[in-house]
């Protein structure tokens, strides 16, 4: 629902400010006085289009901003989301700046927006019906949408919906597969020829370290035996060995001990250390007998090496790229190899979601349809109701290709004289028509399913009727702004009797200017403005006896 609406600049307005309500709004004001100026203030914010003649003259900018109170809509949420845009509190503020070149910006939550996201963000924030503003009645689309949101269809949509996408998915699978198993073909024998070769050496984790390590000691086993022989005889086998020297301190220690107690802890760390050296002793003895020069098994490493670090340059710096290399392509000829069964289990898939698909959309069918005789029922009792005793109203549901919303076109259709046929909406019905029509709709179609007024605006749904055909939709608007709010430019006082907040639009010469102006009125002020709506400029006493009574008794719910 629109709470604030501010227009400066716009046309003959320099500035007005309106705060909205819940419930019923009507406009009035002689013909001419700018009353549509406020509908199309608002269809900018919706995102209509912009033009420079908008801007009033002398001035280099219009700006029109409006505070909305947001209603709890899933897609609403998203929409703002993916654009950035925050509410505060539950509330939106939306701008429109019109400069005098044409160009045009807009604002939500003060961030930068296109105008298609105001398009996006309109059919969650309101609805104009208007002469000029038909497009969403005349679109069917919207008519199938408006059919759906009748018959409560949302779970039989969602599930046509969701089999529509996995239909889709599974197709762009199939597409995906068909175009990699071509481009796979291509490559199918070098990957062979890459996986033959890595496969032949039999790589191992970490195998060029051992290689590296084994042909460093076959390179250097005469060096290894002097060092190693040399450490031997020093620790072990030279008359003044280490091992020798050690035993003889220990044999004085030991002897020491006897007489004095105090260097027994001298003779526990030298024991060790005898030990250790015998051991250390014995395990190069080991070593020196295990080396000894070996030709062959040292051509055998570097030519293993050397066939490492052939595939190192051509697959990788290191033995596990390598084998990540090699993982990679098994990979790749495999789904090569299994892409004719992927392609029959995908083939499956689908004809199996196209059955799926096939009931779920008949089904839809069938609600739409069965909606359909229903709405059509009630809306040309409504329309009946509104000045249009002969009109006919169908609503079409045929066949049509498959698609996310089901496998039906919806056409509303009109006969709005006797003896007409039924034909589209925008061949027969006049501006003022096609506002009853939408306002027989949304009577019909009951309140908004989020909780929230929805904004509903109507621009001379009363064109050519008066009576008790204006009375007849005075009062179906009183109940439509029960759970919406209601703004309506009207000339009708049967209709501007039942409103709930009335507000006069004027022009008026200031400085030789002509400025548009617009008042709420109350009280005496009100019964004076329908006063004149029912006697035209000359206001009598009797008019304004009967602009009380009508007041009185539209507040009462009856003019009887």
């Amino acid at each position: 629902m629109l709470v604030e609406l501010v227009v400066e600049n716009y046309a003959v307005v320099e500035r007005i400010r309106l705060r909205l309500h819940k419930g019923f709004h009507t406009l009035t004001g002689e013909t001419g006085s700018g009353k549509s100026i406020v509908v199309d203030a608002v269809s900018l914010l919706l995102g209509g289009r912009a033009s420079a003649e908008m801007v009033r003259t002398g001035a280099t900018r219009a700006r029109i901003s409006g505070i909305f109170e947001l209603p709890n809509h899933a897609g609403l949420r998203k929409l703002m989301e993916d654009s950035g845009v925050d509410a505060e509190e539950g509330e939106l503020l939306i701008e429109r700046e019109i400069l005098a070149n044409g160009k045009s910006r807009a604002f939500a939550a003060s961030r930068p927006v296109t105008a298609a996201f105001l398009r996006e963000a309109a059919p969650y924030l309101g609805d104009i019906h208007g002469q000029n503003d038909q497009q969403r009645l005349y679109n069917p689309d919207e008519q199938r949408e408006l059919l759906d949101e009748s018959a409560q269809n949302l779970s039989a949509k969602q599930e046509v919906a969701r089999v529509w996408r996995e239909l889709r998915a599974c197709d762009a699978e199939f597409q995906e597969l068909a175009r990699r198993e071509q481009e796979q073909l291509r490559l199918a024998d070098l990957w062979s020829f890459q996986r033959k070769e890595i496969e032949a050496i039999g790589l191992k984790p970490n195998e060029d370290a051992t290689l590296e390590a084994d042909r460093r000691i076959l390179q250097n086993v005469t060096k290894l035996s002097e060092h190693a022989e040399a450490a031997y005889t020093a620790l072990y086998d030279a008359p003044a060995s280490a091992v020798s020297q050690l035993r003889v301190a220990a044999k004085r220690l030991q002897d020491l001990v006897k007489i004095d107690e105090s260097v027994k802890d001298i003779l526990d760390l030298i024991n060790p250390a005898v030990i250790a050296t015998e051991e250390a002793s014995r395990s190069l003895r080991d070593y020196v007998g295990k080396l000894e020069a070996d030709p062959a098994r040292l051509e055998n490493v570097e030519t293993r090496l050397a066939g490492i670090d052939k595939l190192k340059r051509k697959y990788g710096t290191s033995i596990e790229e390598i084998l990540a290399f090699l993982t990679d392509i098994q990979q790749k000829m495999s789904i090569v190899e299994t892409a004719t069964e992927k392609r029959e289990e995908l083939a499956r898939r689908r004809t199996k979601l196209e059955t799926e698909y096939g009931i779920a959309a008949a089904k839809l069918t069938e609600l739409r349809r069965e909606a359909a005789r229903k709405l059509e029922k009630k809306i040309e009792k409504e329309l009946g109701s509104l000045a249009m005793p002969s009109a006919k109203f169908k609503i079409d549901v045929s066949e049509a290709p498959p698609a996310e919303h089901g496998s039906n076109a919806v056409h509303f259709l009109l006969s709005a004289n006797a003896g007409e046929e039924l034909r589209g909406l925008e061949k027969v019905a006049s501006g003022g028509e096609v506002s009853r029509i939408a306002l027989a709709i949304q009577t019909c179609l009951g309140t908004p399913s989020h909780g929230t007024p929805h904004l509903l605006i109507f621009d001379e749904v009363d064109a050519g009727i008066g009576g008790e055909a204006a009375e007849a939709v005075g009062r179906r608007l009183k109940a439509l702004a029960a759970a919406n709010q209601v703004i309506v430019v009207t000339h009708q006082a049967q209709v501007a009797g039942f409103a709930d907040h009335h507000y006069r639009v004027e022009k008026q010469e200031v400085k030789g200017r002509t400025l548009a102006a617009v008042e709420e009125l109350t009280g005496v002020e009100r019964t004076r403005e329908v006063g004149r709506m029912l006697s035209g400029q000359r206001l009598t006493p009797e008019a304004l006896k009967h602009a009380e009574q009508l007041i009185r008794l539209s507040a009462a719910g009856t003019t009887k």
